[in-house]
C-alpha cells in the first residue's frame, strides 16, 4: 500500500497543494502546460535552505571545537543528493514524485537527483504550511545519525563520489583524472594527478596511489567549486 506523506514524515498537512507542487517534476509540468511554480523547482529551493539551516545548527551543537571547514565537509556529505535519495526512497517518497509518460518509463522516480529535489521541496511546502518547527524537529531526528556517521568514519567518505555528483548534477560530464607523473623512490612510488573539469585544471596533488591522489584531487577541487 503505497504511503502518504503525512504517513512519511509523520507531520499533518493543512494546504494539500503545496505538496502536490513539491511532487511534481518538471516533465510533468511541461507535458501538462501547467504554470511554472507549480513543479517543485522553487519550493526545492527553500527546502534546501530549510535542510541546510537545521543541519548546520545541529553539526555547530554537537562539534564545539571543530572549525568551519570541517563543519562544512561534514554537512556536504550529510545533505548531498546520495544521502538525500537513499532517505526519499527508504520512506517511499520516490513512488509519488509525478513525472510524464516518457520520463516514467526512463526510470525518472529512481534517479539520486530527483529523489533528492523532490525531498527538499517537501521541506519547503511544510515551511510555508506552517510547520516550521515540525520538519526541524523531522530533520534533526532524520539526519542527527547520518551526521554521527560521518563524523566518525569520516575517511570512507569520497570526495571523488561528491565531486562527480556535482559536476554531473550541473551538466552531467565527470571530472577528468589524469596522471602528470610517477616518480620512483627507493621505497615507495609517488604519483602526481591533476583533476579536469570543463577543460580547467580544477587541482594538481601527489600521493602514494593513484586512489589517494585522486582523492586528494577531489577533495581541493570540492573546496574550489564550494561543495564543501
Amino acid at each position: 500500500m503505497q504511503k502518504s506523506i503525512e504517513d512519511i514524515f509523520g507531520i499533518k498537512i493543512k494546504t494539500p497543494e503545496l505538496y502536490k507542487y513539491a511532487l511534481t517534476h518538471s516533465s510533468y509540468m511541461r507535458e501538462q502546460e501547467l504554470p511554472y511554480n507549480e513543479c517543485y523547482e522553487r519550493l526545492e529551493f527553500l527546502g534546501d535552505a530549510v535542510l541546510k539551516l537545521t543541519v548546520s545548527d545541529v553539526i555547530f551543537k554537537m562539534y564545539p571545537e571543530d572549525h568551519e571547514g570541517e563543519l562544512s565537509k561534514i554537512r556536504s556529505f550529510v545533505v548531498s543528493d546520495h544521502t538525500l535519495s537513499l532517505i526519499a526512497k527508504e520512506a517511499g517518497l520516490n513512488k509519488l514524485i509525478i513525472v510524464a509518460k516518457h520520463e516514467e518509463k526512463q526510470g525518472c522516480r529512481e534517479l539520486e537527483s530527483v529523489c533528492a529535489c523532490a525531498f527538499e521541496a517537501i521541506l519547503g511546502a511544510y515551511y510555508l504550511d506552517g510547520k516550521f518547527k515540525d520538519i526541524v524537529k523531522y530533520i534533526k531526528k532524520i539526519f542527527t545519525p547520518y551526521i554521527v556517521d560521518v563524523k566518525e568514519h569520516f575517511e570512507n567518505y569520497n570526495a571523488k563520489a561528491l565531486l562527480q555528483e556535482y559536476t554531473q548534477g550541473l551538466n552531467k560530464k565527470r571530472p577528468e583524472y589524469n596522471v602528470l607523473a610517477c616518480k620512483q623512490h627507493k621505497n615507495y612510488t609517488e604519483f602526481e594527478i591533476e583533476v579536469r573539469y570543463n577543460g580547467e585544471v580544477l587541482a594538481v596533488e601527489k600521493g602514494l596511489s593513484k586512489k589517494e591522489a585522486e582523492q586528494k584531487c577531489a577533495f581541493i577541487a570540492c573546496k574550489k567549486l564550494g561543495i564543501i
